[in-house]
């Protein structure tokens, strides 16, 4: 009798989410990009819109818009979303506030955004480097509006005094998911702490703002929740985009969100009592910044 072999099959991986049509955007081009382009290379600044590879560099960019990205560009996190490069952070550039304030200034910007990757390692957070780039922006360009996203400093108020000290227009801090998925999506972060950090600001008087990603795996009631939430904390401007993972190492997308979704997160949010809703697949934490104002 002859010998059967049973060969087994190999198990076929989880078919990924296809992209949807109304996910296009704008390949980057254009004479204010490429001036723009020319003014960060020879400044030597970082921007999160190549670091964090945003979808919307194309249009921001040639419309001679970008947010700047201080003390770096490597983070002492690693958030499951990011695309920012994380490992060790050897020093702080002292002059780098002074470069980014030039080239607001030549830029003539009405509205400027400013962030940073984490770095946990320094005492403030970095938190003197955000007031110091506050104040060189100030100086060269007084009537320019100043935004900045700040990381949560670990929770210090006294870090986060310094920023507010330097009197920032907007201080913006992301929550970026909902906190059933912090230790997935930011494992080194807090949803509490994120939320205190908004609340602080708000006592003292601060425009407030911050984002939220949708596809990560959370249900649209638990944004609506988070929603609640930051309204509660304080927040005025909010804005709801799409997460679109940056390489194969990163989180997968789970669910493409429809834009009639997203709408309804806007109109909800404004029945809360958000000041401003900036809601659809494509947007980040600082798309249409100056519009929000």
């Amino acid at each position: 009798m002859s010998e059967v072999i049973i060969q087994e099959i190999p198990a076929r991986p989880e078919p990924r989410v296809r992209k949807p049509e109304w996910l296009k955007a704008r390949v980057p081009g254009g004479e204010q990009y490429a001036e723009l382009r020319r003014l960060i290379d020879t400044r030597k600044l970082h921007t999160v819109c190549e670091e964090a590879r945003c979808p919307n560099m194309g249009e921001c960019w040639n419309s001679g818009t970008a947010t700047f990205m201080i003390l770096g560009d490597t983070c002492t996190r690693s958030c499951g979303f990011c695309a920012i490069k994380t490992g060790r952070a050897y020093t702080v550039d002292l002059d780098e506030p002074a470069r980014v304030g030039e080239a607001v200034g030549l830029m003539n910007l009405k509205h400027a955004v400013v962030t940073s990757v984490n770095r946990d390692e320094l005492f403030d957070g970095g938190a003197g480097i955000f007031a110091s780039t506050i104040q060189e922006i100030r100086k060269r360009l007084p009537a320019c509006r100043v935004e900045v996203l700040i990381p949560d400093f670990q929770g210090s108020e006294e870090a986060l005094n310094i920023v507010l000290d330097a009197q920032p227009d907007i201080l913006n801090h992301n929550t970026e998911t909902v906190p059933r998925l912090y230790k997935t999506v930011r494992p080194q972060a807090q949803y509490h702490r994120s939320l205190e950090v908004i609340e602080r600001a708000k006592a003292r008087g601060f425009t407030t703002k911050s984002g939220v990603m949708v596809g990560l795996g959370e249900t649209n009631d638990e944004i609506l929740e988070t929603m609640s939430d930051l309204h509660e904390a304080g927040c005025d401007i909010l804005t709801i985009g799409q997460y679109l993972q940056p390489t194969s190492a990163h989180l997968p997308v789970l669910r493409y969100v429809h834009p009639d979704d997203f709408l309804m997160f806007k109109e909800k949010g404004l029945a809360m009592g958000f000041r401003y809703v900036e809601s659809g697949p494509l947007v980040r934490s600082s798309y249409h910044a100056a519009q929000q104002v």
